[in-house]
Protein backbone atom coordinates (compact mmCIF):
# COMPACT_ATOMS: atom_id res chain seq x y z
CA UNK A 1 0.00 0.00 0.00
CA UNK A 2 2.90 2.26 0.74
CA UNK A 3 3.83 2.50 -3.16
CA UNK A 4 -0.05 3.94 -4.14
CA UNK A 5 0.55 6.78 -1.09
CA UNK A 6 4.03 7.31 -2.62
CA UNK A 7 2.28 7.74 -6.00
CA UNK A 8 -0.69 9.83 -4.43
CA UNK A 9 1.46 12.34 -3.03
CA UNK A 10 3.76 12.54 -6.53
CA UNK A 11 0.70 13.13 -8.20
CA UNK A 12 -0.86 16.33 -5.97
CA UNK A 13 2.75 17.46 -6.44
CA UNK A 14 2.87 17.60 -9.72
CA UNK A 15 -0.57 18.60 -10.06
CA UNK A 16 0.36 21.91 -7.59
CA UNK A 17 2.85 22.82 -10.40
CA UNK A 18 0.51 22.36 -13.05
CA UNK A 19 -1.50 24.92 -11.72
CA UNK A 20 1.15 27.21 -10.48
CA UNK A 21 2.82 27.71 -14.07
CA UNK A 22 -0.83 27.34 -15.14
CA UNK A 23 -1.61 30.75 -12.89
CA UNK A 24 2.18 32.18 -14.21
CA UNK A 25 1.38 31.64 -17.87
CA UNK A 26 -2.29 33.07 -17.09
CA UNK A 27 -1.19 36.72 -15.70
CA UNK A 28 2.14 36.46 -18.15
CA UNK A 29 0.05 39.23 -20.39
CA UNK A 30 0.09 42.03 -17.17
CA UNK A 31 3.37 40.39 -15.85
CA UNK A 32 6.46 41.54 -17.87
CA UNK A 33 8.98 38.33 -17.75
CA UNK A 34 12.06 40.25 -18.79
CA UNK A 35 14.24 37.28 -19.85
CA UNK A 36 11.44 34.70 -21.18
CA UNK A 37 11.76 34.08 -24.91
CA UNK A 38 14.11 36.99 -25.86
CA UNK A 39 17.46 34.97 -24.87
CA UNK A 40 20.27 34.24 -26.86
CA UNK A 41 19.21 31.50 -29.17
CA UNK A 42 15.67 31.29 -29.30
CA UNK A 43 14.75 31.17 -32.89
CA UNK A 44 12.01 33.45 -33.87
CA UNK A 45 11.36 33.48 -37.94
CA UNK A 46 8.57 35.66 -39.27
CA UNK A 47 7.69 35.42 -42.34
CA UNK A 48 4.95 37.25 -45.02
CA UNK A 49 1.95 35.08 -43.53
CA UNK A 50 3.43 33.16 -40.89
CA UNK A 51 5.44 32.93 -37.95
CA UNK A 52 7.84 30.29 -36.25
CA UNK A 53 9.22 30.35 -32.94
CA UNK A 54 11.53 28.00 -31.27
CA UNK A 55 12.50 28.65 -27.37
CA UNK A 56 15.61 26.88 -27.92
CA UNK A 57 18.07 28.89 -25.15
CA UNK A 58 14.47 29.40 -22.99
CA UNK A 59 13.88 25.65 -22.54
CA UNK A 60 17.83 25.23 -21.68
CA UNK A 61 17.78 27.65 -18.69
CA UNK A 62 13.72 26.36 -17.69
CA UNK A 63 15.61 23.00 -17.66
CA UNK A 64 18.35 23.77 -15.46
CA UNK A 65 16.39 26.04 -13.04
CA UNK A 66 13.34 22.87 -13.08
CA UNK A 67 16.30 20.36 -12.29
CA UNK A 68 18.01 22.16 -9.79
CA UNK A 69 14.99 22.87 -8.01
CA UNK A 70 13.85 19.22 -8.16
CA UNK A 71 17.17 18.45 -6.98
CA UNK A 72 16.89 20.52 -3.48
CA UNK A 73 13.23 19.46 -3.05
CA UNK A 74 14.30 15.51 -3.07
CA UNK A 75 17.48 16.31 -0.87
CA UNK A 76 15.40 17.84 1.88
CA UNK A 77 12.53 15.25 2.01
CA UNK A 78 15.16 12.61 2.40
CA UNK A 79 16.29 13.45 5.58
Amino acid sequence: MEGLQGLGKTLVIVGVIIVVVGSLLMISDRVNFPFFGKLPGDIHIKGKNFQVYFPIATSIVLSVLLTLILYVISYFSKK
